[in-house]
């Protein structure tokens, strides 16, 4: 691969050892996200670099520590600045005058000299991280300067989201031990206390662990919950006895990750019983745990409905179904621009947050900028498109208070007055195919409407091969269909989901195109909503979970359960 030349930073390089946490991106601290923000270098594991990744600027260079491949630094003068400039190189093989460099801490070292603010993260806490210890050392011998900033450890962090207390009012003694290092002496001392013991292990190693416990004293019925993936939407934690936990995970079919992943997390003691994890086990008993939900939007659209199907438990994958084009005839858009900084209008709509981006971009071309909405009222159909206006420069004098949609809208849109509004004219910017709902609404309130064409809708390319795959072939849980368009769209690029897929469907005209499409609708939201649409399907989610408890079968995920398939074996 060829090098990547990174930009000059401070004279004195400096050195960030960030906590990653144990896999959830939100524990993040707040100090992480900013040192994230600063970076000129990040150096982590892919794993850690999953979490972290989002919070760098883009112009960050990332270094991956776990690539087979060779990783090269060179320092010398950025062209025509006397600045030292760092180049980063992967690949299988030396570049000509670039060392190969696989020592992490070597790594970090020649970025922060070249002057970079190096963000060197690592997953759970530093403090307990061994690696990132020796590389603080080196800094300091060095006199490279260099901060920390605590991160919440996995032996903690994991605990806490599988339903296991580690402490309760009797306040035993908690023990941490690191099987992967431990010595026969540790085993000895943990093995002789009453106390909870946590065990940082491997998937492969989890039966030895147990074993060494018993063999330094422990009883073999003593409780143990074993969590793989802990604090990740593929958590799954087992909870058994240090004697059967081995038995207990083969039956389970569970394969170790066979890149190794992060540690797989054991509680042992009386206090992490199954009666208490049972009762305290909120992170796995979420809605829509594990499922991904195919959202037929793109990612800046679907934003707020991704956030709350995470909420869920669910695990989003946004697929545009649509692209949005010019007009084909701009005349008529072009007049409404010119009528807006005219004084033609009193009120401007914008229903979405394409139809702002599509005057934004008119007024870019004429040279025009927010203070050409001066005296115009502006109203929003909801948050992301209010949102989308507030970037422009532009607050919104009017959004939903109800329900973030046309009909919303018209709720609170006043009744034109002519004492009070001296221009009786909307401008409405929309689609192609947008409805005559808002506007047959704002006629009837007494105003009249320019309904321009501002973009075109078309459908959109066809996802990934990989994504086309999972929705014909049932790697899928659920499917949101938001419009009678998206049905038609999703169909004509990707295929039919699959029938174990829940299709859930924004209203009765979206579920009949479904049924036309030969498509079993499972789930229809109680209003025209997009949130509501996810609260239904986190409720349908909720009901077939507590069916399956209440009779007695595993708690399964609809793609877990393809008919005529082979059962799937669990992997971490």
């Amino acid at each position: 691969m060829s090098p990547t030349t990174l930009p000059a930073g401070p004279e004195h390089g400096h050195v960030t050892f960030l906590g990653a946490g144990p896999g959830d991106p939100g524990l993040l601290t707040l100090r992480a996200v900013e040192a994230l923000g600063h970076a000129d270098v990040l150096v982590a594991g892919h794993e850690v670099l999953d979490v972290v990744r989002t919070h760098a600027r883009p112009s960050v260079a990332v270094v991956n520590t776990d690539t087979e491949a060779s990783a090269g630094l060179a320092s010398g003068p950025a062209p025509g600045t006397g600045a030292p400039q760092l180049t980063v190189v992967d690949g299988s093989s030396t570049t000509a005058g670039v060392p190969a460099v696989r020592d992490a801490a070597h790594l970090v070292m020649e970025a922060a000299r070249g002057g970079r603010r190096v963000v060197r993260a690592v997953s759970g806490d530093p403090g307990l991280d061994a690696y990132a210890a020796e590389e603080m050392l080196a800094c300091a011998a060095a006199g490279v300067p260099f901060e920390v900033v605590p991160g919440v450890a996995a032996a903690v962090g994991v605990p806490a989201y599988a339903g296991v207390p580690l402490r309760d009012a009797q306040g035993a003694d908690v023990r941490f031990v690191d099987a992967r290092t431990a010595s026969d002496r540790c085993w000895t001392e943990v093995g002789a206390s009453d106390g909870t013991v946590v065990v940082s292990t491997s998937l492969d190693s989890v039966g030895a662990a147990a074993g060494e416990l018993v063999a330094a004293g422990r009883k073999p019925d003593t409780p143990m919950t074993v969590t793989v993936a802990g604090t990740t939407t593929r958590q799954r934690t087992w909870t058994a006895t240090l004697g059967t936990i081995a038995q207990t995970l083969k039956q389970a079919k569970v394969l170790p990750s066979p890149e190794g992943g992060r540690p797989v997390i054991a509680v042992v003691g009386e206090r992490s019983a199954a009666a208490q994890r049972e009762q305290l086990s909120w992170f796995e008993s979420k809605p829509l745990f594990g499922w991904r939900v195919l959202v037929p939007r793109t990612k800046e659209q679907a934003a707020s409905l991704s956030d709350q199907l995470r909420s869920y438990g669910a695990v989003p994958h946004e697929v545009p179904t649509i692209a949005v084009e010019p007009p084909r005839t701009p005349q008529q858009m072009e007049r409404a621009v010119k009528g807006l900084v005219t004084g033609r209008y009193e009120w401007i709509a914008f229903t979405s947050v394409n139809a702002v981006k599509a005057v934004r971009e008119k007024f870019e071309e004429y040279g025009l900028d927010a203070r050409a909405f001066a005296g115009i009222k502006v109203a929003a159909v909801g948050e992301q498109t209010a949102k989308a206006l507030v970037a422009f420069g532009v607050k919104p004098d009017l959004v939903p208070s109800g329900e973030q949609s046309a009909a919303g809208l018209l709720e609170d849109w006043p009744p034109y007055d002519p004492v009070f509004d001296p221009i009786d004219r909307v401008f409405l910017p929309r689609a192609d195919i947008a409805t005559e709902t808002l506007v047959a609404g704002l006629i009837e309130l007494g105003w009249e409407v320019d309904d321009v064409t501002a973009y075109r809708t078309v459908r959109a390319s066809p996802p990934p091969a990989e994504t086309r795959e999972a929705i014909k072939g049932g790697g899928f849980d659920a499917v949101l269909f938001t419009s009678s368009s998206t049905v038609r769209n999703l169909v004509g690029i990707a295929g039919k989901p699959h029938n174990v897929t829940v299709i859930a469907c924004i209203g009765p005209a979206t579920a009949k195109t479904a049924e036309e499409h030969g498509l079993r609708v499972d789930v229809m939201a109680p209003e025209p909503s997009v949130h509501k649409l996810a609260e239904a399907l986190a409720d349908f989610g909720l009901k077939r979970r507590a069916a399956a408890t209440e009779a007695g079968d595993p708690v399964t995920r609809p793609s877990e359960r393809r008919p005529g398939a082979r059962r799937r074996r669990s992997t971490t």
